[in-house]
């Protein structure tokens, strides 16, 4: 078999955290062409994932010029997401972006617009959607186990965890602080389980309380106050136009115990579900309330846990495949732009104090 032969752009911690090992583990892709505005980051991931005669480039560009190259991985802040995967579509190249789809909802119009003119294939990346729970539950709500749901909570909650490097904090490069970092998973997690993407109106709230502390025991260490140009947590409350409602809540530092993240918790009318205790489903049987908890891992047989693929092995992937077989890629671009309307709603909401209507 053909390897696809795979350029990345942005080599930065989400390109070595995710997109360069997993695509390594995949075996029949390779990785030929690497792009980051800091050349030394560009050379270093050639050297370790590249092919022998990878290419390294700062400007994305030439890369997406480069006619060999059939996939291209975008792993850029939020605010250069749309430019390079538009670029990359229109030069033939099949593209997936980071997570969230983009900085704005109008870019990621754009890249809507040019994914549907090019006829390119483009994903986003959503991996909590591949996690084995999160599997199991999307197949129980495809076979109607709890009903229809009406009401759901979107979780991603930290107590101290506000990352603080690169430019997570910066507000013109990332758009956001907690809600669209990791805000944005657990509304995929949630409308993607709902099935539901018509959304009727947004109101939603934003929070710098603790950003000018110190000594906060955050898990990565005190952040630059100074730097810290973003929310620390944010909430929303989203109605669907079919009378549904999502709650979300997202924080990087809040004083809590109730911490949760990239999950969600569903209300139907057969049945609930939530990922608090490991997966849990709950409905009523012969008169009486039960709670069932899948294994979702092997056991059973001494010395041997089971084996579940990682979720960013399982999303490289599908994405391969859905390439060479040329069907669809399991997150759509037209899902992920809802998810980025309604962050940018909950935001534009939290400015003006005022509903935002679909």
């Amino acid at each position: 078999m053909e390897k696809l032969r795979i350029g990345i752009i942005g080599c930065g911690g989400i390109a070595n955290g995710k997109h360069m090992p997993a695509l390594k583990r995949l075996g029949d892709v390779e990785m030929v062409a690497f792009c980051d505005i800091v050349k030394e980051r560009a050379e270093a991931a050639a050297k370790y994932y590249g092919t022998e005669d990878a290419k390294v480039y700062t400007d994305y560009r030439e890369l997406c010029e480069q006619k060999d190259i059939d996939v291209v991985h975008v792993c850029t802040p939020n605010n250069a997401h749309a430019d390079p995967s538009i670029y990359a579509m229109e030069n033939g190249k099949h593209v997936m972006c980071e997570k969230p789809m983009a900085k704005t909802a109008a870019d990621a119009k754009r890249m809507l617009d040019a994914q549907a003119k090019t006829g390119m294939k483009l994903t986003i990346g959503y991996q909590n959607r591949y996690r084995a729970d999160s599997t199991y539950l999307k197949n129980a709500c495809e076979a109607g186990e709890l009903g229809e749901v009406y009401y759901a909570k979107a979780h991603a909650v930290r107590r101290r965890a506000v990352p603080t490097w690169g430019v997570f904090l910066d507000a013109e490069a990332q758009g956001g602080g907690p809600l669209i970092d990791i805000g944005t998973h657990a509304l995929d997690l949630t409308l993607w389980m709902m099935d539901n993407y018509d959304v009727a109106s947004v109101k939603g709230v934003t929070y710098r309380k603790l950003a000018d502390q110190t000594n906060t025991a955050n898990a990565w260490g005190d952040w630059d106050t100074t730097k810290f140009t973003v929310e620390d947590s944010a909430f929303g409350f989203i109605t669907m136009k079919n009378g549904a409602s999502i709650m979300l809540e997202a924080s990087w530092a809040l004083n809590t115990l109730d911490v949760d993240e990239a999950k969600t918790s569903l209300c139907g009318t057969l049945g609930g579900a939530d990922m608090k205790d490991g997966l849990r489903i709950n409905s009523v049987k012969y008169n009486k309330m039960v709670t069932t908890k899948p294994v979702l891992g092997g056991g059973g047989v001494d010395f041997y846990a089971g084996e579940t693929a990682a979720p960013q092995d399982v999303e490289a992937r599908q994405w391969i495949d859905a390439i060479r077989n040329n069907t669809e890629p399991l997150v759509k671009p037209e899902q992920a732009f809802v998810v980025t309307q309604i962050l940018e709603a909950i935001y534009e909401s939290a400015k003006t104090g005022k509903q935002i209507d679909f």
